[in-house]
């Protein structure tokens, strides 16, 4: 079992309140993403729930028994950091099995975990190892794997991937989301790449500086942001968020569209403008178009095929069933 609930937890460093009181449920099984910009509470949230920072106000409980003030080590779960902290010195079979040691468990259960974890991970290989003879996706395999073996009820992640480059972090993604899929374990990550978050992830926590802007799963935030907020950091590319006429507004101080609704044409369309640069990435080409009137350039998505050039005339006809209105208050307007 992984129920973890958040009743009004709340975080201050003196004076300075870094998390307000807030609300959270992550049920038991799900794959739950902390998401937000550098600074908006996401780790210092993972570690109230770990144990590593102590709660000012509020009450945490797992598996609905309060975990408030219970010390880390006793509270059932598993961390990964960004950091692999493996023992140089140590094969990948006894860094997997270090918690099992500490922990006293006789020597044939802990090569029974440790073959285990092993196997789950593709680690069978290299158990004789050590971390230096491991490339970077391999060492963080290995960190998962000590996290396995103590079979928690649930993991916490921060940030594993961001010291792996692009290709490494893809597979690792990929990785990460199929144990989660045999384990069929709570986990709770942290990012700040939405990218990840969005693929990863069954529900999504969008924080800022502290708050809680808004919980769902990745479609629900696609399709339906509570906020400007949101909407501007949820979808890769980002929407575009524009100043509409009075037609376009509909009593909305501020209008949304992505990338991806947007129809590009040479001849004929609502919005006219001048393309600036354009991104080619074989299926999909950016264009940043420069609006008619407007001084940001907008985002539009179009087949890799498509032959316009910086300079170029462009009319563009938004897909009127997939603008979002936001008003005044940044709040979207149903």
């Amino acid at each position: 079992m992984g129920r973890i609930t958040l009743d009004k937890v709340r975080k201050a460093f003196g004076e300075v309140e870094v998390i307000p009181p807030l609300d959270l449920t992550i049920e038991d099984g799900e794959f739950v993403v902390f998401v937000g910009p550098s600074g908006c509470g996401k780790s210092t949230l993972l570690r109230l729930i770990a144990g590593l920072e102590d709660v000012t106000d509020g009450q945490i409980r797992i598996d609905g028994q309060d975990a408030t003030r219970v010390p880390p080590a006793k509270r059932g779960l598993a961390m990964v950091f960004q950091s692999y902290a493996l023992y140089p010195h140590m094969s990948v079979r006894k860094n997997i099995a270090f918690p099992l040691k500490m922990a006293g468990l006789p020597q044939a259960e802990q090569d029974k975990r440790v073959t285990n974890a092993a196997s789950v991970l593709n680690l069978t290989d290299y158990l004789e190892r050590r971390p230096g003879q491991l490339s970077g996706g391999q060492r963080q395999r290995v960190a998962i794997g000590r996290a396995i073996v103590r079979e928690p009820a649930a993991f916490l992640f921060d940030e594993p991937l961001s010291n792996l480059d692009a290709a490494l972090r893809v597979g690792m993604r990929l990785e990460i989301s199929e144990l989660h899929k045999r384990l069929e374990t709570t986990m709770i990550y942290v990012t700040h790449d939405q990218v990840e978050a969005m693929t990863m992830a069954d529900k999504i926590v969008v924080l800022r500086a502290g708050n809680i802007e808004q919980v769902g799963s990745p479609l629900e935030l696609y399709k339906e942001p509570r906020n400007l907020f949101v909407a501007g950091f949820i979808g890769s590319p980002k929407m575009n968020l524009l100043d509409g006429d009075e037609a376009a507004r509909r009593n909305a101080a501020t209008i949304g569209v992505r990338p991806e609704h947007i129809v590009p044409s040479a001849t004929e369309g609502p919005w006219q403008g001048t393309v600036g640069v354009s991104e080619h990435l074989g299926s999909d080409t950016f264009f940043h178009v420069h609006l008619d009137g407007r001084k940001e350039p907008i985002t539009v998505r179009a087949g890799g095929e498509v032959d316009m050039h910086h300079g170029d005339r462009i009319f563009l006809t938004p897909d009127e069933s997939r603008i979002h209105r936001f008003d005044a208050e940044g709040l979207r307007i149903p």
